[in-house]
């Protein structure tokens, strides 16, 4: 299982890194930015299990990020931040969708706990709606990808190995695997229909098979997916 991901949005880089220090211990990876603009982008692209949001930041707030968030049907749990410890602002942070409230200064063990009480409340079979990576997002509901902001065209197989790949992200999945997987769906298994899928698959994401950056290969034992 791969280590919960955790974003820091807050202008006190120190602060930030030391948090990120911190968790490494604790075997989360954590992330930063200072900018609250920046940090929104990475937000809306990129996968994370928890965000810990300051309030107080230059040019947008933390209200404002976790608002735009929340219209963006973003549901990522959120832990505010604040030297703000006044009971107005717990409230509004609650009622405009934070899981969380911590005042500053505070204890990184503390924020562990918080941290680890989130994800305990996450149902361990439920998954996004949407998988956001770097450079391309799945829509499991409309069973859409978009690359580089256009609609990828897939058939109904290249979209189904591709949502199993990205659901067993860092997992080697064997031929056989994805041969099972795909009965039912008209797929006929030959010696090498597999491979020819992987290959459609990787020109219409642009994935370069000597520098991949979604679809590894490993000889003799099947493929893995490697993409953020």
């Amino acid at each position: 299982m791969s280590e919960p991901r955790i974003m820091i949005l807050d202008d006190d880089k120190k602060l930030a890194s030391l948090i990120c220090k911190y968790l490494s211990g604790f075997n989360m990876t954590g992330f930063s930015e200072s900018d609250p603009v920046v940090g929104l982008e990475r937000l809306k692209k990129e996968k994370f299990d928890v965000l810990l949001l300051d309030v107080m930041m230059p040019g947008k707030n933390g209200f404002e990020v976790l608002q735009e968030l929340r219209s963006n049907k973003i549901q990522l749990p959120v832990i505010m931040l604040t030297a703000r410890g006044e009971v107005a602002d717990r409230v509004m942070g609650l009622e405009l969708g934070a899981d969380d409230y911590v005042p500053k200064p505070f204890e990184p063990r503390e924020i562990v706990a918080r941290i680890h009480a989130i994800l305990r409340r996450k149902p361990a079979n439920t998954e996004s709606d949407i998988w956001r990576g770097e450079k391309f997002s799945i829509d499991y509901i409309s069973k859409k990808v978009i690359l580089d902001g256009q609609n990828l065209r897939l058939t109904s197989m290249e979209y189904r190995l591709l949502e199993y790949l990205v659901k067993n992200s860092g997992r080697i999945i064997s031929r056989d695997d994805i041969t099972e997987y795909l009965k039912g769906d008209e797929f006929e298994p030959f010696n090498r229909s597999v491979d020819i899928l992987i290959s459609r698959l990787r020109n219409k994401l642009k994935d370069d098979v000597k520098d991949p950056q979604y679809l590894r290969t490993e000889h003799g034992m099947g493929y893995v997916f490697i993409g953020k």
